[in-house]
């Protein structure tokens, strides 16, 4: 009886939870026109590279493939992390994960170590 009990007490705690995969409220109740709803189309969402062919880069949704024009700019340069476009107001760079600031990491004695050969 005392199992079933505890049981219950933590199903109810558990139901009260909240789910990490809900997303946020504003974005939720948000209405037309607010900026919390708006999407940025002039995202880079993704790189592709194939070895024979050229790079095509998905911003906002669409497929630009290098040397083609997304709006007033020209898919200049695609790199692994990055896309350039240059249009009459100069470069724009389009970052995967703006938000990521990469850095190399030095081992203990501050010299770059050996790479290591893969068995």
């Amino acid at each position: 009886m005392k199992m079933l009990f505890c049981s219950l007490v933590m199903l109810a705690g558990l139901a009260q939870a909240a789910d990490p995969t809900r997303p946020p409220e504003a974005w939720l109740n948000a209405q037309p026109g607010d900026g919390a709803a708006e999407v940025d189309h002039s995202r880079l969402q993704s790189i592709l590279r194939p070895k024979n062919g050229r790079p095509v880069a998905i911003i906002g949704g669409r497929t630009v493939l290098l040397g083609q024009r997304y709006g007033d700019a020209t898919l200049v340069r695609v790199n692994e992390t990055d896309v350039l476009l240059q249009g009459a107001d100069g470069v724009t760079r389009l970052y995967l994960t703006p938000q990521v600031d990469k850095r190399m990491v030095k081992n203990g004695s501050g010299k770059p170590g050996k790479k290591k050969d893969a068995p």
